[in-house]
């Protein structure tokens, strides 16, 4: 992927690519119990297997993009839990390891083949997957609803920030992951300290960038987007940028921002609209939108400029299938 680049990805693609869908909710679906500061994490520890399940869910719905279950995985969140370390790293890289392995599965049941017209030999035609690792924010290992509002206290500075995230951004770049997918990025000073890390430790694993809105304008923290936008732009470890778990509603306005301050590949993968309330650690039902409501949003992002289109929260399989038919 360092090599290749997300605009040629983009290109043998057929200039768009789709990301998966929310994993937490279609995890809760298949049996498991989140509850648990680890969240979706909790499941590289118990139920592997479920989490496979949903990355193969997603490819089979058209998605070109799988993000690991590491959003809330996070060495200490491990460590507090009572594993050492090394099982904390472990449990990392396995994150990744489980992306691969859907992948495999995935094209092992779709070996789709073409005559290359010379003496009718066969040539595997395989679609482009990427597997993701994804990085949550300090406030989604805090599990305290602060990765909504982006407010850390004036005790986290950029160096707080800096040590509690290099050795997991280190252990996800070695892990062979196709990028590293920096999510949710509640503030400015978080995107900051994600940028630093990647030039000073020198990852050569490419990243994105993806920040979350509650008003359609600034991040939630209140920072602005266009400044935020610019770290990303500046870094040249990061090869696309835009918006995720934020209300589709707001999309529009936010790509047209995010195009004033740089030209790099736009993402938006929003989520269904749903409110969460961090108190109750529920989502307040019938806030968001249906899928047949998702579908036309999807033809405006792409008219709009982004390039890379997915779901996050509350979206699923089928949210992702509509989107991969109205993109194709």
């Amino acid at each position: 992927m360092a090599s290749l680049g997300m605009r040629e990805f983009l290109r043998d693609s057929g200039g768009f690519a789709v990301i998966d869908g929310g994993l937490a909710t279609e995890l809760e679906r298949k049996g498991a119990d989140l509850n648990d500061p680890l969240w979706s994490a909790k499941c590289l520890i118990s139920t592997p297997n479920l989490i496979r399940e949903v990355h193969l869910d997603y490819l089979e719905a058209g998605a070109n993009i799988i993000t690991t279950a590491s959003y809330q995985a996070t060495i200490q969140g491990f460590e507090a839990k009572g594993f050492s370390r090394e099982e904390s790293e472990a449990l990392l890289k396995k994150s990744v390891e489980i992306g691969f392995e859907a992948r495999d599965l995935y094209y092992e049941q779709h070996e789709e083949c073409l005559s290359d017209g010379i003496e009718n030999e066969k040539i595997s035609k395989r679609r482009g997957i990427l597997v993701a690792a994804s990085v949550g924010s300090y406030g989604a290992y805090l599990a305290d609803g602060s990765e909504y509002d982006g407010n850390y206290g004036d005790a986290v500075t950029l160096d707080t920030l800096k040590e509690f995230h290099r050795r997991r951004v280190q252990v996800l770049a070695e892990s062979g992951a196709d990028l590293i997918a920096f999510e949710t990025i509640p503030n400015k000073l978080e995107a900051q300290a994600y940028a630093e890390i990647l030039e000073e430790d020198n990852i050569k694993t490419p990243a994105w960038f993806s920040f979350n809105s509650k008003d359609g304008i600034n991040v939630v923290s209140g920072d602005s987007l266009l400044e935020c936008v610019a770290i990303a732009d500046r870094s040249k470890k990061v090869l696309a940028v835009g918006i995720n778990c934020t209300p589709p509603r707001f999309i529009h306005g936010l790509i047209l921002s995010i195009q004033k301050v740089t030209t790099k590949p736009i993402l938006v993968y929003p989520n269904s609209g749903e409110t969460y309330d961090p108190d109750q650690k529920e989502w307040i039902p019938s806030t968001g939108v249906s899928d047949e409501d998702f579908v036309p949003y999807v033809c405006k992002w792409r008219e709009d400029g982004a390039s890379l289109i997915g779901g996050c929260c509350r979206t699923t399989p089928t949210t992702i299938k509509a989107i991969y038919k109205a993109l194709s």
